[in-house]
């Protein structure tokens, strides 16, 4: 497996992004209210817009290595091409983990995805999160979908099978939080424990439009729960090397994010456009999924990303993050804010002395 140790030097210097998130397209087949997506309509134009294979490649020889990958969407698993993609990430930049978001409503067609791609990347952790937003009513309205949950449970299923063949597969489930499904969280965290083969829960605020949010005490309440599965070795179970760092910083990154939701303001120094990129299915590249200004277009800078990052204009827009303070609950991003902030190590080496001596 590709260590994640080879990224320590990063704690001091910010060379180049180590996080990668690719939106691999804005088609879905889930029609989810929260969704940014939603609320901008895909015309035919922009799906025939996406970029190609080739394009792809191009990007990709000037990205370098990652520490983490991301394929989001819209649905990864409609992009046909979602193996081939996966393959040109895995030469070039050797991903030590590689994280897919899906709704899992196309059983046969992701877990036979997914098992071509383990056989492609067998020196990466191979991550799928399966959308799960309540029991069968609630994840059905949130996601638009009759009959969503069990296509979920059947994805689920068709994914455990694979365990067995594929030491470098983990599964775990992505939940929405919000007053729809405040009610019965606390038994789907429950459930979700029961679920052989799963290894991580996560429950992230409600960040879009269409459904209304909850409060930070609420959130914490379900945070503590969590915490608790982390310690009683339940959850956050991660397969890869630094397992037990990983879940301490988890617990402290629910933590930070509750401060966050208080105090509406930015705890930590934002690495954003540093360490971490986002670049959508027509190539416009941002500092996080969060950031509405773009850096560019990577068509129009001859598909170089290193081009894009070292323009003034860039220079401008992470000092706009910096002077502004932005702040957000989201959870890839308060990730790397966490591990490479060296302030931030007296909290998360208590965590991890509070795992390893069962605290």
């Amino acid at each position: 497996m590709y260590t994640p140790l080879r990224y320590i030097p990063f704690i001091f210097y910010k060379a180049r992004p180590i996080q990668f998130t690719f939106f691999v397209t804005r088609r879905c087949n889930a029609r989810c209210p929260f969704c940014f997506y939603l609320q901008n309509p895909l015309t035919a134009a922009e799906a025939a817009d996406e970029l190609s294979l080739e394009e792809i490649e191009r990007v990709v020889r000037g990205i370098g290595s990652l520490l983490w990958l991301s394929f989001s969407g819209g649905e990864p698993f409609l992009r046909d091409e979602i193996v081939d993609i996966t393959g040109l990430f895995y030469r070039y930049t050797r991903p030590s983990v590689i994280l897919y978001s899906t709704n899992g409503l196309m059983p046969e067609r992701i877990s036979t995805r997914v098992e071509e791609i383990l056989r492609l990347c067998p020196g990466s952790v191979i991550t799928v999160k399966l959308s799960l937003d309540g029991f069968k009513e609630t994840h059905d309205r949130m996601r638009g979908v009759n009959g969503a949950y069990e296509l979920v449970m059947k994805t689920y299923g068709n994914l455990r099978a694979l365990l067995d063949r594929h030491r470098n597969l983990e599964l775990g489930i992505n939940t929405v939080l919000c007053r729809e499904n405040e009610g019965e969280i606390e038994g789907l965290i429950e459930e979700v424990t029961r679920m052989e083969g799963i290894k991580t829960h996560t429950v992230s605020v409600v960040r879009g439009e269409g459904l209304n949010g909850i409060s930070p005490e609420r959130y914490l309440l379900v945070s503590e729960m969590l915490n608790k599965n982390i310690r009683r070795g339940i959850t956050q179970r991660y397969s890869f090397r630094g397992a037990a760092l990983k879940s301490a910083q988890d617990i402290l990154q629910r933590r930070i994010i509750y401060r966050t939701l208080i105090q509406r303001r930015q705890l930590l120094g934002c690495v954003a456009g540093r360490l971490t990129l986002v670049m959508t299915e027509d190539g416009r590249l941002y500092p996080c999924e969060s950031f509405t200004t773009p850096l560019g277009n990577i068509r129009d800078s001859g598909y170089d990303i290193k081009k894009l990052l070292d323009a003034p204009s860039t220079g401008d827009i992470l000092q706009m993050i910096d002077d502004r303070g932005c702040y957000c609950s989201h959870e890839c991003y308060n990730m790397m804010n966490i591990l490479f902030n060296i302030k931030t190590y007296p909290r998360l080496l208590l965590e991890y002395l509070r795992l390893k001596l069962h605290l």
